[in-house]
């Protein structure tokens, strides 16, 4: 039996391998996700298998107990609200580690790790680490739940001295660390506890709105190396092998983003991330003027142009207006125009979060394009259509040396000959800057829901 569930613990590793290459292309992302399905299916299965397993009618209510819940909040859940449902999942994958490594410190012999007080130095150190980073994960992940669901405000909350606050918070748990591996002692354990989960939001609370992308893949990788380091005090291969993948898989990504971001990665693992910045371009715009259109007029310098660029970002999202601008597309197109799209790393609250939208409307993959394939075409474009995507534009990010997103790759729409910018009003984007952009002269804004706007937009165009 032992042979047997080795064999389908490889099989389901295998599976989850497949999974994160399907997961790479929007293109083959619906078969990563079945194979990851299939590979935790067998994985679950296969544990149930174990010959030392019991109480596999408790087992298997909690796990429909918990498969029903998640599949209500899938259900009900808006696609603007993805990011903080996956920050809210990491905090869960966090705590159960927290749980885990508790489990196995306070009854080591139901884990075969040895007996209290006399518990293996290799598991100590094991749990220990799965205890810290899973802390870690569980508080940095609901101070990431609490600013991009708004309940906390998105600004960075800084004060005098916190590097040096999370330094010696840091040596003094390395300190107990050791201390706890020699003494084994419940009180150590708990302080260390107590002591992560301070640590974790520290380092999330200083970290802004325009960089939580950056934050929500960090905390990914962080839920993967808790789970690793849970599944050694386990002896779970599978769990090992899976929690490494993810936690790999995600150190990748934020180290993408933050390229993306033109971010220290070091900086964001040890919630370093500048976000300063002022508010001195707010006072030179006050007397400054916007272009303003409505959808006839954007209708009219559409349909005279040869090549659009359409720039999705949050406002798309919150509009839920994938659908209309997919309409839109099919139309421009009818005439013969050139339809691209230019997705920004960072574009939404969290990696991918455009393309997903993108394609739950059926836009074709082949004419979606990363900041890198398509930044320099803006040049040539005759008009760059922007929805709601704010402040992965402003040009501040390339000019402004003292604004807080200086620094980070944009998307250089105000190259393009005319640019149409759907907003609902001129209010700062999530980092908290204002985007010249809007006051640019070959910019037209395009006030009102974005929905309603691109589907006026339409009606506008199938009249000329």
């Amino acid at each position: 039996m032992t042979t047997m569930v080795s064999f389908f613990y490889l099989v389901a590793a295998i599976c989850f391998i497949l999974a994160l290459k399907g997961l790479a292309s929007p293109a083959t992302s619906r078969r990563g996700n079945l194979l990851g399905i299939f590979g935790m299916v067998i994985a679950v299965g296969s544990t149930l298998m174990i010959p030392s397993m019991e109480n596999h009618y408790l087992l298997l209510g909690l796990i429909l107990a918990g498969g029903l819940v998640g599949t209500l909040i899938a259900l009900n859940i808006n696609m603007t609200a993805i990011p903080q449902l996956v920050a809210a999942f990491h905090s869960l994958v966090g705590l159960a580690a927290v749980l885990v490594a508790f489990c196995a410190f306070l009854s080591p012999e139901a884990f075969h790790i040895g007996k209290p007080g006399a518990i293996e130095t290799a598991s100590l150190i094991e749990m220990s680490l799965g205890l810290i980073i899973g802390a870690i994960t569980f508080s940095g992940s609901v101070i990431a739940f609490m600013k991009l669901q708004g309940v906390m405000s998105g600004i960075p909350i800084r004060f005098p001295g916190q590097a040096i606050v999370n330094l010696v918070i840091a040596l003094t748990i390395l300190g107990l660390l050791v201390m706890f591996i020699l003494q084994q002692s419940l009180t150590l354990f708990m302080v260390l506890a107590g002591l992560s989960f301070l640590i974790g939001l520290l380092l999330i609370i200083p970290i802004g709105g325009a960089d939580m992308p950056v934050v929500i893949s960090m905390l990914n990788s962080y839920s993967g190396w808790a789970a690793a380091g849970i599944g050694f005090t386990l002896s779970n291969n599978l769990l090992v092998i899976t929690g490494a993948l993810v936690g790999a898989s995600g150190a990748i990504l934020s180290y993408i983003m933050c390229v993306g971001m033109n971010r220290s990665i070091f900086n964001v693992i040890f919630g370093g991330i500048q976000s300063s910045g002022t508010q001195q371009n707010a006072v030179q715009r006050e007397s400054s003027q916007v272009h303003q259109a409505n959808g006839e007029d954007a209708a009219f310098l559409l349909s005279n142009a040869k090549d659009v660029i359409i720039v999705p970002g949050y406002g798309m999202a919150v509009a839920h207006a994938q659908h209309a601008v997919k309409e839109l597309v099919d139309a421009l197109q009818k005439r013969d125009i050139k339809v691209r799209f230019a997705i920004h790393p960072v574009a939404g609250r969290m990696p991918g979060h455009m393309n997903v939208l993108l394609a739950e409307a059926n836009i074709p993959y082949d004419i979606v394009f990363e900041q890198s394939e398509i930044n320099h075409d803006f040049t040539t474009c005759d008009v760059a259509f922007v929805i709601g995507a704010n402040d992965i534009t402003n040009p501040a990010a390339k000019s402004d040396p003292s604004s807080p997103i200086y620094g980070m790759p944009i998307l250089e729409v105000e190259n393009a000959r005319t640019v149409l910018f759907v907003k609902r009003g001129l209010a700062t984007g999530y980092a908290g800057v204002e985007n010249d952009l809007f006051y640019r002269d070959n910019t037209y804004m395009l006030f009102g829901d974005a929905k309603v706007m691109t589907e006026s937009i339409t009606k506008a165009l199938a009249a000329l």
